[in-house]
């Protein structure tokens, strides 16, 4: 098997794992080991947090709604089951939505549910 030597290749990988590091402190901005280290971490922290703003989010929302509700004598939980037993079927990224821009139709839903 004839010899194969590899320096343009692991230049290239290694560009590459550099370009993506750049702007990393210490050792990890320039030094191949370290930065492939923090390239694996920072991908396995980008996946959990992209779930997890999903939650953030959605409290966030309860938040807003929870606030607006307040103001008008009535409280999320009771609002939320006042919702499903009317069957409107508006979820808290709209209704949160409504209750912030929109706050008289948030107030008619209000009403309509409440009646």
């Amino acid at each position: 098997m004839t010899r194969v030597k590899k320096g343009v290749n692991a230049l290239k990988s290694r560009k590459n794992i550099l370009r993506k590091v750049k702007g990393y402190r210490h050792g990890r901005s320039t030094k191949e080991r370290q930065a492939n280290e923090a390239i694996f971490h920072a991908g396995t922290y980008a996946f959990a947090h992209r779930k997890d703003r999903k939650g953030d989010f959605r409290r966030l929302w309860i938040v807003r709604l929870s606030a607006l509700l307040k103001q008008n004598g009535l409280l999320y939980s009771k609002f939320i089951s006042l919702l499903k037993t009317k069957n409107v079927a508006l979820d808290r990224k709209i209704l949160a939505h409504l209750a912030d821009k929109h706050p008289e139709t948030f107030k008619e839903i209000i009403k309509i549910v409440s009646k």
